[in-house]
């Protein structure tokens, strides 16, 4: 993780977006929740704001490293608007029936539990982001942004509101599943790296602080 610079100002453009992502995730979460998920208008508003957010998450970090500009609230900040919009995405569309909330529940305690150590450890421990979290986060992104699209589905849900899109639109919403399958998987596997990691450098400090 880098490191701050003493006297980094916390007014900057990623902490702005970071910020804007937070205030995103009640007006996310009201349009694809709007008339019970059934509006094809308000879910492709939900759509656009879930893409949005994505946008600016790549953005306001591609923009922090390039420019060396990392703060305390950044790194407190960054994670949680990432999370709040993510975990907005996935109890409302298991509200809506478009996720099973078993899912939703799995993937929501391994985030929050993973955050909430690292933030804890901040400055203690640094674990450097894995492979397996990058893929999982893209997974993510992908199998959301797809199931917040007014899809049809075999199951009969949303009482046909979205059959206009016909085949090529279940065969997405099925893609999107396959999506969530693999961002399940990798929620879980990544999780499993981070904790295992954090346990290393633990015995690692113990050991040093033991000599």
């Amino acid at each position: 993780m880098t490191e701050t610079r003493p006297g980094t100002s916390n007014l900057n453009v990623p902490n702005a977006l970071t910020t804007l992502r937070i205030v995103m995730v009640p007006f996310f979460g009201w349009a694809l929740l709007a008339d019970g998920g059934e509006s094809i208008t308000w879910r492709l508003v939900a759509f656009a704001l879930f893409a949005g957010a994505m946008i600016t998450d790549k953005i306001d970090g591609d923009l922090a490293r390039k420019h060396d500009i990392v703060t305390n609230f950044g790194k407190i900040a960054d994670p949680i608007a990432d999370k709040a919009i993510t975990g907005m995405a996935f109890i409302a569309l298991s509200v809506v029936g478009d996720i099973w909330w078993w899912v939703t529940i799995v993937v929501l305690l391994r985030e929050w539990s993973v955050t909430l150590l690292r933030l804890s450890i901040l400055k203690h421990v640094v674990i450097a982001a894995a492979s397996s979290g990058k893929i999982k986060t893209t997974l993510q992104a992908l199998a959301l942004s797809v199931l917040t699209l007014p899809l049809p589905h075999g199951d009969g849900a949303h009482g046909g509101a979205f059959d206009r899109f016909g085949l090529a639109g279940e065969l997405v919403f099925y893609a999107g599943q396959v999506a969530l399958a693999g961002a399940v998987w990798m929620t879980l596997w990544s999780g499993y790296e981070f904790f295992r990691d954090v346990w290393r450098q633990r015995e690692n400090l113990r050991s040093r602080s033991g000599n």
